[in-house]
This record gives C-alpha cells, structure tokens and sequence, in this order.
C-alpha cells in the first residue's frame, strides 16, 4: 500500500507544492531586502527550477493543477484587489476610472494588435487575443509598490482602484475575443461590444448579489451566523461567484471582482465586524493573495519556452515597447484628459503613463490559452512573459525615482 501509485502520486504533489511554497518564501524575503516587487524573484525562481533550468518542477500546463491554480488564483487575486478598492475615493475620479478601465483597455489591445499583426505575423484576431491578455494592469504588484512608495493619495487611489477594475475587465475581452478566434466568426465591433456589455452587466449582478450576501452573514448585527468562518466564506464564494456566473456564459472574473468590492465596502451598507474579526479576515485574505501570487509566477516563469521567446524575441520586443510606450501613454491621455472634474496635471499624467506594470492576471489568462491549446497560445505566452518581466523589473523598480523627479511624493 505504502507503494501505491496514488501515494507515490499524492507525494510527488506534496513535494512539488512544498518546493514552489519554499521557494516563494525565499524569493519573497530576497525582494523586500532588494526592495523589488517579489513577483519578479517569482518568475526567475520559475525559470531556474523549470524544465529549463534545474528540472525540479515540471508541471504540464494543460494539468488539471496547472488550471486550478491559474482560475482560483486569478480569481482570489481579483477578489482581494476589488476588496482593496475604497469607493469614496471613486467618488471623485469615477470618470476617469471608468473610461480607462473600459475604453482604455480596448484602446491598448487594439494598438497593440496591430504592433503584433505587424511584427510576429500573427492572424488579427489573434493579435487580438494577445492585446486583450496583456491590457490590463497589475494590482498585485501596484498595491505592495504605493504601500512602500508615499504617492500622492489622488494619484495612489486611482492607479491602483483603475488596476483593479481593468484586471476584469481585460479578462472579459480575452474570453469574448477567444470565443470569436476559435468560432472562425467575421470579427464585428458592434456584437463583441454588446456581448462585452452583457458579460459585464450579469458580472457586476451576480458578484454584487453574492458580496452583499456575504457581508450580510458574516458582518450583519443579527444575522451574521458566519462571522466566524468568515474567511471560509471567502474562498467558498469566491468559487461560487465565478462558476455560478460563468455557467451563464458572463463574466465570472467581474463577479468576483465585485464581490471583493462589496465585501470591502460593507461599512458603507451599515455593516460592521468586530475589530480583532476584521483583522483576522484581512490577514487570511492577504496571505491567500500571497500564496496564490506564488504559485502563478514560479508555475509561469517554470513554463516559459525559452527555444520560442529566442526565436521570436526581437519582434516580441518590439511588441512590448509598443505596448509600453505608445499603447499605454494613448490610453491616459485619451481617457483622463477630459475628465475635468478630477483636474489632472501633466505631471500626475505622465506618471501614470509609467506605473501600468503587467503581472498577475495576464498571466494567468496566458496559461490557460496554452492550457486549451489555442492556436498562437504559445507566441501569445511568450511575449506575455516578456510583457511582464520588462515592465515589473523597468517600471516597478523606477517608480520612487520618478514619483521624486515630478515632486509626486507625499510630504
């Protein structure tokens, strides 16, 4: 029995998920001695313990672990992003909020479409598919960077409250552009926007129908029966928010974004935990984002194929500076400008400009094209990774400087 293939199974599983685990840690503490976001040290512990380097983890990425991670972790990381979120601070820049997360994502997975159509050759709607996966921004990685750098509260709240809305947001457009690669469908602007609208609209629904539930039993003066197992209940409804949706063919990612954002806010429906409840929930929630940020990087960066990324380097990089330089820069402007309500200078313009890093949930939608064997998935995976690298280690590791260069850090 002790020899059983299912034992022998069950402790190779353990030992994988305890060598990803360790080596998170490790890389973790490394970061914040080095001060860099810790889901760089992620991607190149990936790479080192991957198949390309040391051979210690091997995870497939259609495996049924390697897309349980990627969906839950993505979820769970969407969840406690939307919790992050204070909706009195959108109050005063809900326009720009709004435009950037919605216009802003098209706009940045249309320019970079056409960068990709132009230099890796891929079919448009595939280059498509690739601006829509890179589009969004990176909560995870924004929030541990203004917690370390004093930004300019204004500046500070609506890049990372904008992060988290279009990390849904850029998942909905994967999903509603991967529908129409794999159907063979004449790409239409009108049916993808109305079928972007509907997936958004049932999301935000169910996800605040399900937050306000939750806050409601575990947070209630009478009713919360659940308050002590209120960070079971997270993990049960994140789940639940995004099969439910999902099986209605919206957008489960929204869901569980806006669940986290009911769930952070149920002070302002009258709900309130006891003080040591709270903190307890908060910790649970944050060291759950944390294990789920590990184990997406080091199974990311485990993953890369470093014989593609070769070949198609050069042209890949040209891609991401695009994306960087052009894409991203053309969605603030375009979108905060006329937001004149929230008076935005140049200044607080052009740092915004910078600090858009790829991380978290590009790269989970990327591991779960490969997963389903998309045609191009692995192009699209490896300029993703490129994506992400070239961004958290120029842009991430620059923030402070430039923040002091445009006198944007607080006193």
């Amino acid at each position: 029995m002790e020899h059983s293939p299912a034992i022998l199974h069950a402790k190779e599983l353990l030992f994988l998920l305890g060598i990803i685990l360790g080596s998170g840690m490790f890389t973790g503490f490394i970061a914040r001695l080095l001060k860099v976001p810790d889901v760089v040290l992620f991607l190149l512990a990936g790479m080192l313990l991957g198949g390309a380097g040391l051979g210690v983890i091997d995870v497939k990425v259609d495996s049924t672990l390697n897309q349980l991670l990627l969906i839950f972790g993505s979820c769970y990381i969407l969840f406690d992003g939307g919790a992050s979120v204070r909706l009195s601070v959108l109050k005063n820049v809900w326009p720009t909020l709004l435009i950037i997360a919605t216009v802003g994502v098209l706009i940045s997975a249309f320019v970079t479409a056409y960068a990709a159509q132009y230099l890796l050759g891929l079919p448009f709607i595939f280059a498509l598919l690739l601006g829509a996966v890179i589009a969004s921004t990176d909560p995870a990685t924004l929030v541990p960077i203004f917690k370390q750098v004093k930004i300019r509260a204004k500046v500070a709240q609506t890049v990372m409250s904008e992060s988290a809305f279009n990390d849904a947001m850029g998942a909905i457009l994967t999903f509603a552009v991967l529908g129409l690669a794999v159907s063979g469908s004449d790409f239409s602007v009108a049916n993808s926007l109305f079928d972007l609208l509907k997936q958004s609209i049932l999301g935000i629904l169910g996800g605040a129908v399900l937050g306000y539930l939750a806050a409601l039993f575990i947070a209630h003066e009478k009713y919360s029966f659940l308050a002590e197992y209120a960070p079971v209940v997270t993990i049960m409804s994140v789940a639940a928010a995004y099969l439910s949706i999902d099986n209605l063919h919206a957008s489960g990612f929204m869901a569980v974004f806006v669940f986290g954002l009911m769930l952070g806010n149920k002070d302002i429906f009258g709900f309130k935990m006891e003080q040591h409840e709270e903190a307890r929930l908060e910790d649970f929630i944050l060291t759950t984002s944390l294990i789920m940020r590990i184990f997406i990087f080091v199974l990311l960066g485990s993953q890369v194929n470093f014989a593609l990324l070769q070949q198609y380097f050069w042209p890949a990089f040209g891609v991401v500076l695009v994306f960087m330089f052009i894409g991203r820069p053309l969605v603030v402007f375009t979108c905060a400008l006329p937001d004149r309500r929230a008076k935005w200078t140049l200044q607080e313009l052009l740092f915004m400009c910078w600090a858009r890093e790829t991380g978290v949930i590009p790269g989970a939608l990327a591991g779960m094209l490969v997963g389903l064997k998309v045609p191009h998935s692995d192009v699209i995976a490896s300029v993703t990774f490129l994506a992400i690298l070239i961004t958290i280690l120029l842009q991430a590791t620059t923030t402070r400087w430039l923040a002091a260069k445009l006198d944007l850090l607080e006193n």
